[in-house]
């Protein structure tokens, strides 16, 4: 949905009507009072003569709006449109959320998707009405929002976590845009600075079905790089370590962090793990006209584990190629501890390898056979020499054909590395055994799966759960 195909008379009834469906979806910006909310903001409906509506909370604050106290936009789901969307715009806004402007600026995120900076900021206007340059601006000033109203992190860590060059930059854009500095939004909030704990909340789309994801990231835990819970996920990332706490209405997030610079891209990337921004609606009203009726019933909140990095999962599914999921955790566990960087915490001991370093390590006596250890190198080449991205700058269509050129890697492990890594939501793993299994069990035919687009990723992890 571009910026010119928002309905004025459907969002309208949308805020009217406080529906948590549609948060995320667009922004209400009220004219007479210069504030911009969600459609679930508990303050009076405004009327529909001093309403504008948005499609991203950039275009409402390149309009002149400031975000609601009481709403806190900050605190929206992800718009699932934009989450699932494969083309430049859905894959420059992931490497948005990811930090890739912060880091580079918007020359490095055109670079990073192959196009110009005018290309990219042509597409960014049809679509949004504003350039990618304010889309950035505006995902570091919500989450210094958020940071500085939920932790007590000191302002100047909250300038550098949210992606700020510096503390003078960070005053100024707050002050100009949204008409407070953040010593004062801080005192507003009441926070002690001496509350070092940086624990965030993440909201998502109910309905919500948690424990069949825990239940398959604990599955597939990797000794020494993550540890699962009775209702908590845990792992080691550069710097730290991270716990992710499902909650009622959200997933608590714990961070501990020596350097708080990249906690945007934790965000982000705890965001894709979880699946959080999906659309449970769209899915299940899809899935549930097809023979997967009674699976959508039972789960209707069911999410697909997605990855905290793509080259991680592409390394999973091809250790995982025809043995055990606890044969591949006792594999994976041995490759992080002979490739991964130690940590020194107990526990979480050891960092998951990147492609360079997988290349450079020696992976014999490990109990791996000869071919899966070159098809582990080829594959590490291919993204070492960024031929082949896993973190969102490639089209699913491309990134699918790289992976079936490395020897070794066929259409089940591309499908199921596009599902988790690439997040395609009409992923589908050709030849998975319980899918299988669980489709002939059920008596449904091979013919329903085309019936199950554009949502097969969710109708394999249904089918999966059935087991």
């Amino acid at each position: 949905m571009s910026v010119k195909e928002l309905d004025f008379n459907s969002c309208y009834r949308a805020v009217a009507a406080r529906d948590a469906r549609f948060d995320g979806r667009f922004y209400t910006a009220v004219t007479s009072t210069h504030i911009y909310c969600r459609p679930i903001c508990p303050a009076r409906t405004p009327s529909s003569r001093n309403v504008r509506f948005y499609r991203h909370a950039a275009s409402a604050e390149a309009a002149g709006f400031r975000p609601c106290k009481r709403c806190r936009p900050e605190l929206s789901p992800g718009d699932p449109g934009w989450d699932h969307r494969g083309d430049l715009v859905g894959r420059a806004l992931r490497l948005i959320e990811e930090g890739v402007a912060d880091d580079g600026g918007i020359a490095r995120l055109a670079g990073r998707l192959h196009i110009t900076e005018r290309h990219l900021h042509r597409l960014f206007t049809g679509e949004l009405g504003v350039g990618p340059l304010a889309v950035a601006r505006t995902k570091r000033l919500l989450l210094a929002k958020q940071l500085l109203t939920e932790t007590g992190l000191s302002i100047t860590d909250v300038a550098f976590a949210s992606g700020f060059g510096s503390v003078r930059q960070f005053n100024a854009t707050m002050k100009e845009t949204y008409g407070f500095t953040p010593g004062e939004l801080r005192i507003a909030s009441g926070r002690s600075v001496a509350d070092r704990s940086l624990t965030l909340r993440l909201h998502r789309r109910e309905p919500y079905d948690a424990e069949p994801l825990m239940r398959f990231l604990g599955g597939r835990a990797v000794p020494g790089l993550e540890h699962v819970g009775e209702s908590s996920y845990s792992r080691a990332v550069p710097g730290g370590t991270i716990t992710l706490t499902p909650a009622p209405g959200h997933v608590r997030l714990d961070v501990s962090l020596d350097d708080t610079r990249h906690l945007a891209r934790i965000v982000a990337r705890c965001r894709r793990l979880l699946d959080l921004d999906a659309d449970p609606e769209s899915i299940t009203g899809a899935l549930g006209e097809t023979s997967l009726a009674p699976l959508v019933a039972a789960r209707p909140g069911l999410r697909v584990p997605g990855a905290w990095d793509g080259f991680e999962v592409a390394v999973r599914a091809v250790v995982g190629q025809q043995i055990s999921v606890a044969g591949a955790r006792t594999l994976l566990g041995r490759i992080t501890g002979r490739a991964g960087r130690p940590t020194g915490v107990e526990g979480l001991s050891h960092l998951f390898p990147t492609a360079p370093e997988l290349l450079d390590a020696d992976l014999g006596g490990l109990g791996l056979t000869g071919r899966r250890v070159t098809t582990l190198k080829a594959l590490a080449a291919k993204v070492a020499g960024e031929e082949i991205d896993l973190d969102g700058a490639q089209e699913p269509g491309e990134v699918t054909a790289g992976l079936l050129e490395v020897p070794g890697i066929g259409p089940w492990t591309a499908g199921y590395i596009t599902l988790r890594a690439l997040r395609d939501p009409d992923a589908w793993p050709c030849g998975d055994l319980g899918l299988r299994r669980a489709m002939a069990c059920l008596g449904i035919p091979d013919s329903h799966i085309e019936r199950w687009r554009p949502w097969r990723a969710y109708a394999a992890l249904h089918l999966w759960s059935s087991e």
